[in-house]
């Protein structure tokens, strides 16, 4: 900065290169035929002398002929705009040096506001605060998990009173995983929790851990868990954990050190915890299966608690949490439409409600009736109608045929789910859909019904062979799926002569979490008949 300021000042002195002259001496050197050219700018007079010496003045505003005296000694004149003044031209020749200034006070103060983590404050923890004062997530707003509920009062508790437990020689739980499918509300209970207990909730993705700079996410759970314990009690959600939490050391193409790094530190750090601090770790996964056990083992995470798809009683209450926003009309009965959603999630049945209220704002409609529901559940389960494709006439006819087919199975089959819609018209990819409805949520599935999920899948093609004397494509994903279900049948159920054995183990890629591959741990000989047993059921 002195070297700056120094450049600048002698910037400044040596940028006039112009000798000062009184007007008496002008004149003088006028009279003498000394000065060659003038050029004049109000009351500024700058020129040369004849000997090439350049001077400046300033007329007197009394001394008009001045004009007429230079041109009797043939002096060259110009004129030349009037110029800003002395304070205006300071104050431009400064405006680079004053812009550099404020520029490094920016600069220097973002640096300060990342905590000294380095430039750009990379290390920083990218958690979100949430205060008591903000608005609240109670466990009134998440329905439909009541165990889950249940097992998570007692953190509550924990942060409340935790002298209750200490004195009894219990320790509270350092951590908290939330295990369930996606869109059970996992992360609505960890938000409800600290709304229950009124302590702040800092909230993380997995994700925001790990970056392409080695040290950058370790540094980043330090920082997290330092702001943790200066605001304990408190609650620290880190969502989608498995982002940084899988398996260490395993997976195709090599480890990635930093990822490893970050869970190392995550570790360490949950070591670190003392049980009076107060300071609980809530994460979510839908995938515990790929998570580090070193992170799983007691001391660490000390409860697993599981949030499941809602059954028909648990559907019921979110319905009516998320209906409580929109008018409805007389007609809407909340039991049925639990119901006929089996397998819905929580976030399935927000984005249910929302549908039927965009229809109804569609339809002009001031309440929202049992009509916009139905029509939104069949947007959902079977995607938007495309009604302006064009479809040829024998296209048509073979999709009906093809519909019939499935539909006529469904009906005759004993114990089938009762039909909810067949229709012919394009939705989602599909030229037509014959959609079936559980009357009960179903969590077994007894061999007969499985071969009438068979029969039902094969009925398309079954009804085009009959009627119309022909094969399409349109069965190929009826056929495909009643092969993985034959196939899972003899493999995995044990429903075939080959007994209750299961053929194949699987291997999955611990940093997709996808099967790549199956390894054959049966003969050839058992490997025909296995085909053969699939062939037989399909």
């Amino acid at each position: 900065m002195v070297f700056l300021i120094a450049y600048v000042a002698i910037t400044r002195a040596t940028m006039n290169p112009y000798k000062e002259y009184n007007f008496s001496r002008f004149m003088q050197e006028v009279d003498n035929s000394g000065v060659r050219e003038v050029t004049i700018a109000e009351s500024r007079v700058t020129g040369y002398l004849t000997t090439g010496e350049r001077f400046r003045t300033y007329i007197p505003m009394e001394y008009p002929e001045l004009l007429n005296t230079l041109r009797r000694q043939n002096v060259i004149i110009t004129g030349e705009p009037g110029r800003p003044s002395t304070w205006v031209s300071a104050l431009l020749s400064w405006v680079p040096f004053l812009l550099l200034i404020g520029f490094w006070i920016f600069f220097m103060r973002q640096m300060q506001a990342g905590g000294g983590k380095g430039a750009m404050a990379f290390g920083k923890s990218r958690a979100r605060l949430l205060t008591p004062h903000q608005k609240k997530v109670t466990f009134k707003d998440a329905a439909g998990v009541d165990e889950a509920k249940e097992e998570l009062r007692e953190v509550i508790e924990f942060l409340k009173e935790p002298q209750k437990f200490q004195k009894l020689g219990g320790r509270i739980p350092k951590g908290v995983l939330l295990v369930g499918p996606p869109g059970t509300g996992k992360t609505l209970l960890a938000r409800a929790v600290a709304g229950e207990a009124n302590v702040p909730f800092f909230s993380i993705s997995g994700s925001d851990f790990v970056e392409m700079f080695v040290g950058v996410g370790a540094s980043r759970v330090r920082d997290l868990f330092e702001q943790g314990k200066k605001n304990a009690p408190c609650i620290i959600f880190v969502d989608e954990i498995d982002a940084v939490g899988r398996h260490r050391g395993a997976g195709l193409g090599g480890g990635h050190d930093e990822r490893e790094q970050t869970l190392n530190q995550l570790l360490v750090e949950m070591d670190g915890f003392e049980s009076n601090e107060s300071v609980i770790l809530v994460a979510a996964t839908n995938r515990p299966d790929v998570l580090d056990p070193a992170l799983l083992r007691p001391g660490r995470f000390d409860r697993r608690v599981v949030v499941p798809r809602p059954d028909v009683k648990g559907r019921e209450g979110i319905l009516a949490v998320h209906i409580r926003r929109i008018p409805l009309a007389s007609d809407v009965e909340v039991s049925i439409i639990a119901r006929s959603t089996p397998g819905f999630s929580g976030a399935d049945l927000a984005n249910l409600v929302n549908e039927a209220a965009l229809n109804a704002a569609r339809m002009n409609q001031k309440t929202v009736t049992m009509e916009d529901f139905e029509m939104a559940k069949d947007k959902v389960l079977m995607g938007a109608a495309r009604k302006s494709l064009i479809i040829s006439e024998q296209e048509k006819r073979v999709t009906a045929y093809h519909e019939a087919g499935h539909a006529l199975v469904a009906t005759m089959t004993p114990g089938a789910d009762p039909l909810h819609k067949v229709t012919i018209i394009p939705r989602g990819m599909a030229l037509g859909v014959t959609m079936q409805l559980p009357v009960d949520d179903r969590h077994t599935y007894p061999r007969r019904f499985l071969e009438g999920q068979l029969a039902i899948m094969m009925g398309g093609r079954l009804a085009e062979e009959l009627f119309l004397d022909t094969m399409t494509s349109g069965a190929g994903n009826d056929i495909e799926q009643a092969t993985q279900l034959a196939r899972r049948m003899v493999c995995q159920f044990g429903m075939s002569k080959l007994g209750p054995l299961t053929f194949g183990s699987q291997q999955e890629m611990i940093f997709l979490g996808r099967e790549i591959s199956q390894h054959r741990v049966y003969s050839e000989d058992t490997a025909r008949t296995i085909d053969k047993e699939v062939h037989a059921l399909v």
